[in-house]
């Protein structure tokens, strides 16, 4: 097995004993504190704390080697794991049961810190691929990449909820630490040769830093690149509407079994778009290919929930999970490609901290916005008296009205975006920029 598809099965077991232990926290946090807050909280931390170090992780990546950072980050998870398990062994009575209790509270952080600290690995990969693979096959790695993400998306939830109700947190916990000293000990065996990047004349040497002004200059440095980032972030903030309202609009049709089993059968599109693009790539123009595909799934949005029906919902949904991986990774080779790679790290965490400030935001208004709002004027409202009779009058329906308009502000957004002077300085960049493959170490198939 060559190295480059060694990293992507470490990957894998890192990924989904982190997301299971976030997932697992979730379930069993609800279990013993019958509070929603409190299961609210959980996510808006990860979101909090995944926007606020991506500029910090990226730091890491960049001044150290990608197989060491990403052994910091087993490490730095075996090590908050650890220390949770403690907690939960020397829990004083009944300390877990009270939402707002500060002993409950110190376990979240704790733990939410072991599965952050994983998030390194998310910014050291696609810098592994600019190494490892040569230029016209990057956007198929990235496409396996992507797989490998979607494969952990649809096992994790299942799997947490089998721990959360035999073992709870503690069994949980004791194979997390298991699992993550394993993926330590396997990259020991990985031989990478990451090489050595010849220093660029354009960015002077400097001291090991965050550099967050240094980063913003090498961004701006590429035409069209902050639009770019830009136009992901405002995705992600449409995209908070689907982290807010999708299980809720999905629950108001089907029974939560059904619900579950739906969503994870359609979490298979991730792993089916994956397959795809490490076979047939994204194009010549991988941000052309992204644009396309937010047209399409945009579109999807506008018309999936105009009528009440699970089949329609599931059509919907799993046309958006097939092509989102073809956004990711268009936008990872992009930035493969124009962004130096000794700058890469710091410019991947740049996005991830910008992008993932989005989603949290939006899933913290929109709720109360359709609650509050919304839903009155699809009940009994003006919303309902004027489309009520086609489009359907209560609850589901009002959730159902801010999936529309939340599509025709994305489909209107993207074409926008195509036809930018931003696309095309961008789009150039990439077709003009030399293949800076000098430090690929190692030209694994793909």
């Amino acid at each position: 097995m060559s190295p480059f598809h060694q990293i992507l099965g470490n990957n894998l077991v890192a990924n989904i004993t982190n997301f299971t232990v976030w997932f697992a926290l979730t379930f069993w946090i609800f279990i013993e504190t019958q509070s929603v807050f409190a299961t609210g909280m959980v996510a808006g931390i990860y979101l909090v704390f995944t926007a606020g170090m991506g500029f910090w992780f990226g730091s890491i990546v960049d001044h150290n080697s990608k197989k060491a950072s990403m052994q910091g980050s087993s490490l730095a998870s075996f090590f908050f794991y650890l220390v949770a398990t403690a907690l939960v062994f020397l829990e004083p009575e009944n300390a877990f049961a009270d939402p707002y209790g500060p002993y409950l509270w110190g376990f979240v952080l704790i733990v939410m810190m072991g599965v952050i600290a994983g998030n390194i690995r998310s910014i050291a990969l696609p810098t592994l691929v600019t190494i490892m693979i040569p230029e016209d096959r990057r956007d198929k790695a990235n496409g396996l990449v992507g797989m490998v993400s979607g494969i952990g998306f649809l096992t994790t939830s299942v799997i947490s909820g089998f721990l959360v109700a035999f073992g709870g947190m503690k069994l949980t916990l004791i194979l997390a630490l298991a699992f993550t000293l394993l993926a330590f000990v396997h990259l020991l065996a990985v031989r990478l040769d990451e090489g050595r990047v010849a220093p660029n004349a354009d960015i002077p040497e400097e001291p090991k830093r965050v550099d967050i002004a240094g980063t913003i200059r090498v961004i701006a440095a590429v035409p069209g690149l902050f639009a770019l980032i830009f136009f992901a972030t405002f995705n992600n903030f449409l995209g908070g509407v689907f982290m807010a309202l999708l299980d809720a609009y999905g629950l108001s049709l089907v029974s939560v079994q059904v619900w579950g089993l739906t969503f994870g059968a359609l979490s298979t599109a991730f792993i089916l778009s994956g397959i795809v693009i490490a076979k047939t790539g994204l194009g010549k123009n991988p941000l052309r290919t992204l644009l396309t595909v937010n047209m399409i799934t945009w579109s999807v949005c506008c018309v999936f929930t105009l009528q009440s029906s699970i089949w329609l919902l599931a059509g919907g949904c799993f046309i958006w999970m097939l092509l989102g991986p073809y956004a990711e990774a268009a936008e990872h080779t992009t930035l493969q490609k124009v962004v130096p790679l000794e700058r890469q790290g710091r410019v991947f965490g740049f996005a991830q901290s910008v992008e993932q400030s989005a989603s949290p935001l939006t899933a913290f208004l929109i709720g109360p916005l359709t609650q509050f709002v919304v839903i009155p004027f699809m009940t009994d409202g003006a919303g309902a008296d004027a489309i009520g009779d086609w489009f359907g009058r209560g609850p589901e329906r009002g959730m159902a009205l801010v999936f529309t308009i939340a599509g025709i502000i994305g489909l209107m957004v993207t074409i926008i975006a195509f036809n930018s002077r931003a696309y095309r300085d961008l789009s150039n960049a990439y077709a003009l920029k030399g293949d800076d493959d000098d430090g690929a170490a190692v030209a694994s198939p793909v």
